[in-house]
């Protein structure tokens, strides 16, 4: 974390000075503002908080419910959400408190004993390698309380506007028209006028409907109880996440909760009429039945609900018709549960929602900084639409899985069916961890022209971090962690095997072009601003920390910045010592050649290039930025 940039200041340096205007009291809901997010789920809070890092963007967030959420809902954050809290300074806090998913034990009916459940496998949750961070549990609430205390505590102060119900949605034909929004506020309708609105408002979203966009899919007769529950138990897996399919009673999901002693169930009550309702006891019921002949008591219960979820993805992300997209630009979204719906089996929902938005976020803020066209938010349904389709297909193949190993009667039928359960769960790690998003060529992802110099950073993948050991203090720190939710570009320069020193090193040549006045670097960064205010090139040499000084490398990694022209002495980085951490080796950089690697805002690799593609590093930044005014 680095602070004091623009002078020293006491206190605690996660809390921002307030921007101008900007105080602990918002003040009413303005008449006009530039976003309006609708819900304060993970996907509206986490989109609040990229926004609210930019107070010249005036947000607004506004939420029907009378205050924060204090118990229940989603509780699984995948690796890769945790990867997401990292750039918000975040990740440390949530895994500090959190449950770690370390293995996942797969329970069904004993082979001799069908009326006895067993433990039939195991596996390690997430593979060696694919992530620096666990999967953990963490109850959604607490989730958003962290992202509330961001917002707060951000230069915008941003606070929800709470008990403001949202009635209706219009979209102007004008394009330089306000879209209006009605609500019903504790002072009576008002009516808001907003440059953009993102509709985050769940899977009876008022704003997906004002836009007119379906959800297309099919709804389950299937419920399920969920319970977050206080128990004693003589069940030995208690305390790790279980698939546990009876032969005749049922299955569940047990999900190990935070804090050592709760426990999730996820029970499976069949298929019910629509308008029946079944109470805690009967839940509870079933579990008891499922677990036997392990003893269940539960001492208290935190959280009850039942629910029936289908597979379901809206037709279009934005307000634009298909036939329309070269006509018009975006101006209201739908992110999380407006958008898609599915069971909670694969751990998905939370999660997908917040990559949503995460996508969204940059965009925008690209937008209204004047950094990029309009027309840079197509590809917010172009890229997260297919996304959303993956997920279902994943999911239904996950559910067929488990109901097909619980129907069939035959003991070794049912053997086969649970064998399939856990190969699915192996097969499907990368997706539930996260990692299986893969955005196809486009405007904002290049091709794989130039992957084979470094191979571990897939165009359309996410950045995959490694440890490198920072030149200019010796602190060993992963790579991926200078990445902030801050809508900046960063590019990694990896050396090639010439001595970075040496004026005949390609790694040295980019240096001098991106410091030149023909680099899309100072091409795109307003004149006056950081020079590290829209791109944050860092660069990696090959050499170990102990054989270069960090004072001899060149002065486009070693920029002065601020008002006070402070010395930024954290762009330069060496490679853990051992080949085994070295990470040339573990992604696969080319020694011989280097690589340039481009990655977007919301963490994901835009483009391998070699490190003298200057004409194609220009050309693509080309493509959707605006040279400032």
């Amino acid at each position: 974390m680095q602070y004091f940039l623009d002078g020293y200041r006491s206190g605690n340096p996660r809390i921002q000075p307030a921007a101008e205007g900007r105080s602990t009291d918002q003040g009413p809901l303005p008449e006009e503002v530039e976003v309006l997010i609708v819900g304060t789920g993970p996907a509206g809070l986490l989109l609040a908080a990229q926004l609210s890092s930019f107070p010249d963007i005036v947000t607004r967030v506004v939420e029907k419910a009378e205050g924060p959420l204090e118990v229940g809902r989603a509780d699984g954050v995948a690796c890769r959400t945790v990867e997401m809290f990292e750039a918000f300074g975040l990740a440390e806090r949530m895994i500090a408190e959190a449950y770690w998913i370390n293995e996942t034990h797969f329970w069904g009916p004993d082979p001799g004993h069908k009326s006895r459940i067993t433990r039939l496998g195991r596996v390690q949750d997430v593979r060696d390698g694919l992530s620096e961070f666990p999967h953990v549990i963490v109850n959604q609430a607490r989730l958003l309380d962290f992202l509330l205390e961001y917002m707060y505590h951000s230069s915008s102060r941003l606070q929800v506007d709470y008990c403001h119900e949202t009635l209706k949605v219009e979209v102007p034909e004008a394009a330089d028209e306000r879209v209006s929004v009605t609500l019903n506020t504790p002072n009576g309708e008002k009516t808001v006028r907003a440059k953009y609105v993102v509709g985050c408002d769940g899977a009876h979203s008022v704003v997906r409907q004002s836009i007119g966009r379906v959800p297309q899919g099919h709804g389950e007769d299937k419920a399920w109880g969920v319970m977050d529950v206080l128990a004693v138990t003589d069940f030995p897996d208690i305390r790790f996440k279980c698939t546990i399919q009876s032969a005749e009673a049922g299955n569940i999901l047990l999900i190990p909760r935070e804090g050592g002693y709760m426990v999730r169930l996820y029970v499976d009550m069949g298929n019910i009429a629509p308008d029946a309702w079944l109470t805690q006891e009967q839940v509870l019921e079933k579990a008891q039945a499922v677990l036997a002949p392990y003893r269940f008591e539960v001492k208290e219960t935190a959280w009850f609900s039942v629910y029936r979820v289908g597979h379901r993805v809206t037709d279009k992300f934005d307000d634009v018709d298909h036939e329309q997209v070269n006509n018009r630009t975006p101006r209201v979204f739908i992110a999380g549960d407006a958008c898609h719906t599915h069971t909670a089996k694969a751990g998905q929902g939370m999660n997908v929602s917040m990559q949503d938005t995460f996508n969204l976020g940059w965009k925008l803020i690209s937008v209204l900084e004047g950094r990029s066209p309009a027309s840079l938010l197509h590809t917010y349904n172009a890229e997260r639409h297919v996304i959303a389709e993956n997920l279902i297909e994943m999911d239904t193949r996950w559910s067929r899985a488990i109901g097909a190993a619980q129907d069939s009667d035959d003991p070794q039928a049912a053997l086969k069916g649970l064998a399939e359960v856990q190969r699915q769960f192996v097969t499907n790690s990368e997706f539930t961890a996260g990692f299986a998003t893969h955005y196809s060529p486009g405007l904002l992802t290049g091709d794989d022209t130039y992957l084979g110099l470094a191979t571990g950073f897939p165009p359309g993948c996410r950045f995959h971090s490694a440890e490198v050991i920072r030149l200019g203090d010796a602190k060993r720190v992963h790579l991926g962690h200078v990445h902030r939710a801050d809508g900046r570009w960063r590019l990694y320069a990896f050396a090639d095997m010439v001595d970075p020193r040496s004026l005949g090193s390609r790694f040295n040549a980019l240096m001098a072009f991106l410091a030149s006045e023909a680099s899309p670097i100072r091409r795109y960064t307003p004149k006056g601003a950081d020079p590290d205010a829209v791109f944050d090139v860092h660069g990696i040499i090959q050499q170990s920390h102990l054989e270069v000084d960090w004072a001899e490398m060149h002065d486009f990694l070693r920029p002065h910045k601020g008002p006070l022209g402070l010395q930024d002495y954290q762009k330069i980085h060496a490679p853990v010592l051992g080949t085994d951490q070295d990470i040339f080796d573990l992604r696969g950089i080319d020694r011989g050649a280097g690589a340039l690697v481009v990655v977007r805002p919301d963490q994901y690799v835009s483009l391998v290039l070699p490190l003298d593609g200057f004409e194609e590093l220009t050309q693509f930044f080309s493509r959707f930025m605006l040279e400032p005014s």
